[in-house]
């Protein structure tokens, strides 16, 4: 999955949202956010493969998620996932926009991204057993 099937997936899939480019000296840069809460759920950028510990010539598309701590040391061990790059490494991570991450596992993870930003008002609410 490259970069723009990755922003087509995001349009697509989710209201409320709010794309902007928020750094003047870095237009390629993109965040998404909730438009309620004006947190961020996905930050795609361009990168030097080495600028991600990757011995490798070139630049690459990547994407910053949120996501539960809990499953970030299993997420880092997949093709395509890193440690976040340039953010807390405790709540974010960085997938690889090169076709090393699966789209399904890409789109899954956006999904919880978005959902762990949310209002609280929106999230929804367990069922009752």
């Amino acid at each position: 999955m490259n970069r723009t099937q990755t922003e087509h997936f995001i349009h697509e899939n989710f209201g409320g949202i709010a794309q902007d480019y928020p750094w003047e000296d870095s237009p390629e840069y993109t965040v998404f956010r909730h438009v309620d809460n004006h947190k961020w759920f996905a930050l795609i950028m361009t990168l030097q493969y080495q600028a991600l510990g990757i011995d490798r010539e070139g630049s690459v598309d990547i994407i910053n998620l949120k996501s539960d701590p809990d499953l970030i040391e299993e997420l880092v061990c997949e093709p395509g996932i890193l440690p976040a790059y340039h953010m807390n490494k405790r709540h974010w991570i960085t997938l690889l926009l090169d076709g090393s991450c699966p789209a399904d596992r890409i789109h899954s993870l956006i999904n919880l991204s978005y959902s762990l930003t949310q209002s609280k008002s929106r999230k929804p609410h367990p069922r009752p057993l």
